[in-house]
């Protein structure tokens, strides 16, 4: 079992700034990928970003040149450096891993519970 952990979220003004982190703990040692989703009101849980332990990373298109996400295999971290926020960029952020290389909804095995990030026009 892994347990991750997300902290950071809050409340921002449009064209701001946040950081999320996420702390995993547990089983981690066949973890591959880890990453974010998000879920806003009423719409499907979109992939935010993700990276492998060899810092690959891939980003969803809506948040392309906005986000960076980066990762400390020593401390079993994760973090989410969001920049020039919009408020679509509203919703609760979920930490995700997988053992698997694909960050899919499919491959994704473990959750954290969520944090809300709110950007404000």
């Amino acid at each position: 079992q892994v347990q991750l952990v997300e902290s950071g979220g809050g409340l921002v003004q449009a064209g701001g700034s946040l950081r999320l982190s996420c702390t995993a703990s547990g089983n981690i040692g066949s973890i591959n990928t880890m990453g974010w989703y998000r879920q806003a009101p009423g719409k499907e849980r979109e992939v935010v970003a993700s990276i492998t332990k060899r810092y690959f990373t891939i980003y969803g298109d809506s948040v392309k040149g906005r986000f960076s996400v980066s990762r400390d295999n020593a401390k079993n971290t994760v973090d989410l450096q969001m920049m020039s926020l919009k408020p679509e960029d509203t919703a609760v952020y979920y930490c995700a891993c997988t053992r698997d290389v694909e960050f899919t909804l499919r491959a994704i095995e473990y959750w954290g519970k969520g944090t809300l990030v709110t950007v404000s026009s």
